[in-house]
């Protein structure tokens, strides 16, 4: 399966980009005009959009949210902006995550005999909570500010970083760099022109990073130790397919990571068969399980670039 024969929807893809960032600075503009519980409406809302924002950006990792590459680079950043995360972070991340999906390295849901379970349990609950969600933009500072330090010896040690940080070269640093500058220049435009307290971005936030953390992990938990295979389609509501833009077809995506979210559901009836989303979601909660199968060793980027077409 090649890439030619699933063209991007440039002009939809474009008018979904624009669209999703009037609408954040809409709802931005709206929680200044509200207070109390009333807040928690447009908050929640947010919430729902920068899952819609995040898949936009995951489009733009795997180079499908614009045929032209410039365009596909730009509109990634600044959605990227939103987030907040550097679009040049998440790209390198997401390669490692379909090379090691499923490996020791992201085997948050398991653990094996020697392991420290209450660490384990933490680390669990925290994702599931959304308490992770704020080392994000704190992990791409720090890759602007000083990028040799996520190499360091702590973070080699530990099973989820070590080989997370490795292909951040000279270039991916510029790049970060300039997003980062991006980004804080946007948001400083922002606070300014809308008159935004951080109180009101605090709520918003904190909605967004439960929200979006606890769907991070639902298609990867319990499933087998494959790195291609290793996850799951699901089943949701018809508004849900377009919030994700089909992102509850994940093993269709693992297995064509090369096309575009406009195909997934024609692509997905030939898959496996869904599964209850909200099922699979409560079975997060009994927490993390005895690893039960040796995991699969980490797929070479090499191959990776052969699915993407």
């Amino acid at each position: 399966m090649k890439a030619a024969s699933y063209p991007v929807p440039d002009r939809l893809n474009s008018l979904l980009v624009v669209s999703v960032l009037l609408a954040a600075v809409g709802l931005l503009w709206t929680g200044t005009r509200l207070h109390g519980a009333w807040l928690l409406l447009p908050a929640i809302t947010y919430a729902f959009l920068l899952l819609t924002v995040y898949a936009l950006i995951h489009e733009a990792t795997h180079d499908v949210l614009h045929s032209d590459r410039r365009l596909n680079h730009l509109m990634g950043a600044v959605l990227g902006w939103l987030f907040p995360i550097s679009f040049t972070v998440l790209r390198v991340t997401h390669i490692v995550h379909h090379c090691c999906n499923r490996t020791d390295h992201e085997m948050f849901d398991c653990y094996y005999p020697g392991d420290n379970r209450l660490v384990k349990y933490i680390q669990w609950y925290g994702l599931l909570l959304g308490l992770w969600w704020i080392l994000i933009p704190i992990g791409t500072l720090l890759l602007a500010i000083a990028p040799r330090l996520l190499v360091s010896t702590p973070f080699r040690r530990a099973r989820s970083t070590a080989v997370l940080f490795d292909d951040f070269g000279a270039s991916e640093v510029r790049w970060i760099r300039l997003e980062v500058l991006g980004g804080l220049l946007f948001w400083a435009s922002l606070i300014t022109l809308l008159q935004l307290d951080w109180s009101l971005l605090a709520v918003y936030y904190a909605c967004f990073a439960f929200n979006w953390s606890t769907r991070q992990y639902v298609t990867h938990a319990f499933t087998p130790r494959d790195v291609r295979d290793g996850a799951l389609n699901l089943k949701v509501g018809r508004l849900m397919k377009w919030i994700l833009l089909n992102g509850h077809w994940d093993l269709v995506h693992h297995q064509h990571p090369h096309v575009s979210w406009y195909y997934l559901d024609r692509l997905g009836r030939d898959s496996a068969p869904p599964v209850s989303y909200w099922r699979q979601y409560l079975r997060l909660w009994k927490g993390p399980r005895p690893c039960t199968e040796q995991g699969p060793e980490i797929l070479p980027k090499t191959r990776y670039r052969e699915m993407q077409g």
